[in-house]
């Protein structure tokens, strides 16, 4: 009792399957776990509605995952990419209040968390009437975490809760984690190793699907747990999958926005947004969560339907003049946290990639021998070669991310943008990544939009800085 873990490991060492298995997800093949916690409340069972003989420890047990499992209103199907700018589509979705209230069931231990802490705690008053669809992705994050402490679990489960979180929210952190423990709640997180919190009593350090060292916190010294490899990037090879000898198409404007206004309902979500973005020109595009990042992009990307009434030049052509969605995405390569909670799973990671050429969501067609050699080039240049035929479901979700970003490289774009490239990936996965960017920009004349809450990721090509701020520029 009064222990609370972190579990600390490189990509792929089992942090996310050994919370999926306290979980009851899944099947144990060999060794037993034992619940002490449930063993000590069912003597107290009689105490509750539900008798002991209905009484399972998953009541008693929360997970929050790195992907929701929002549905719609019907609850037939689940939410679609792209949806959240339609119109029509996105009002078949619940509101943040209607979602809390309904995941609260009858719980089997003291009522300590209801609608109203877990609404304070988690700083969602503003958010009640806004749908799940339209939610940013620290959004939701903060939204998983309040449904799950309305189970009123004994045992927390988190998977990297704090990836998608901007600087303030990270910030408060500590003190989110306090209350849930001063509630008696036990938490088990997965994390990196320079974000455990300070109600964090021990680690487990995980590798290759083994815990190999336990120890106190308080022992733990995450800058010994970087690895101190060096990065080799096959500046050749590269300039051979960029295609660098080839002559590229030149533009005056990557992208030109002039008095941008995007609203839903009363709700306005970009206020008169002016930028502009040179070819060749990387830019950091930075701002809290819900200051409408990901509404700016989706007018870049051709995914958001108001771009027909914005004044926005995309590659030297005003939108709505005859180019077609298709006509844009394929000059732009695109990554986002969105993109890999709706992408489909059932490809091989190799026929991700090579979708890529294409700009559909797998690949629906015949795979073309040298497309599918050039995937797997760019597969080894980010070092997840060995999961190129495997289905994209059963790798780490930090490999699936990795698949979406060569998905976003492979077809040598004119615009790369990257939101929040690095979420889920280890340390080192990290500062490769960043390292094969730089290199990227240094060999070619790709224009950048870079989204990160992390300072340290920004790529040291990018030179330019958009902040927004509540939906307009700060």
């Amino acid at each position: 009792m009064g222990e609370h873990w972190a579990l600390i490991g490189e990509s792929g060492s089992g942090k996310s399957a050994l919370l999926q298995t306290i979980a009851g997800r899944f099947n144990i093949t060999g060794g037993t776990i034992d619940y002490h916690f449930f063993d000590g409340f069912l003597k107290q069972a009689d105490n509750f509605d539900d008798s002991a003989d209905h009484l399972t420890y998953h009541r008693l047990i929360a997970l929050v995952e790195p992907k929701h499992h929002f549905k719609n209103l019907s609850n037939t199907s689940n939410f679609y990419y792209q949806q959240r700018y339609n119109s029509s589509d996105s009002e078949d979705a619940l509101t943040v209040e209607q979602y809390l209230h309904s995941v609260i069931t009858s719980t089997v231990r003291d009522h300590y968390w209801d609608f109203d802490k877990v609404v304070a705690l988690l700083n969602l008053k503003e958010l009640a009437a806004k749908q799940l669809i339209k939610l940013s992705n620290g959004e939701t994050k903060r939204l998983m975490l309040a449904a799950a402490l309305l189970k009123n679990p004994v045992l927390l489960l988190l998977d990297n809760p704090l990836t998608g979180l901007d600087v303030q929210t990270r910030a408060a952190f500590d003190t989110i984690i306090d209350e849930i423990k001063a509630s008696g709640i036990t938490v088990i997180m997965a994390t990196s190793p320079h974000e455990i919190p300070n109600a964090i009593t021990h680690v487990a350090i995980l590798k290759s699907g083994d815990v190999g060292e336990t120890m106190l916190k308080d022992h733990f010294d995450p800058d010994l747990f970087i690895r101190d490899d060096k990065d080799e990037i096959d500046n050749e090879e590269l300039k051979t999958l960029l295609n660098t000898g080839k002559a590229v198409p030149s533009y005056q404007f990557i992208v030109k926005m002039n008095d941008v206004h995007i609203k839903y309902g009363d709700k306005v979500i970009l206020g008169k947004v002016n930028w502009q973005i040179l070819q060749g020109e990387r830019w950091a595009l930075l701002g809290p969560n819900g200051a409408g990042k990901s509404t700016l992009l989706s007018l870049i990307n051709g995914d958001n339907p108001q771009a027909y009434a914005n004044d926005i030049i995309l590659f030297d052509k005003k939108r709505g003049t005859g180019e077609s969605i298709w006509d844009i995405k394929s000059k732009i390569g695109f990554v986002s946290p969105e993109l890999h909670q709706y992408f489909p799973t059932d490809n091989s990671c190799l026929q991700v990639i090579e979708s890529g050429f294409y700009d559909t969501l797998g690949l629906f067609r015949p795979s073309d021998k040298a497309k599918a050699e050039k995937a797997l080039r760019w597969m080894k240049a980010l070092e997840i070669e060995k999961y190129a035929r495997v289905l994209l479901k059963n790798i780490p979700a930090s490999a699936q991310r990795l698949c979406l970003l060569a998905r976003a490289l492979i077809k040598t774009p004119t615009l790369l943008i990257f939101d929040e490239p690095c979420q889920g990936l280890d340390e080192h996965q990290q500062h490769h990544f960043k390292t094969l960017v730089d290199t990227i920009c240094s060999l070619s004349n790709v224009s950048l939009i870079y989204v990160t809450h992390y300072q340290q990721e920004i790529p040291d090509s990018v030179t330019e800085v958009l902040r927004l701020d509540k939906g307009c520029v700060s």
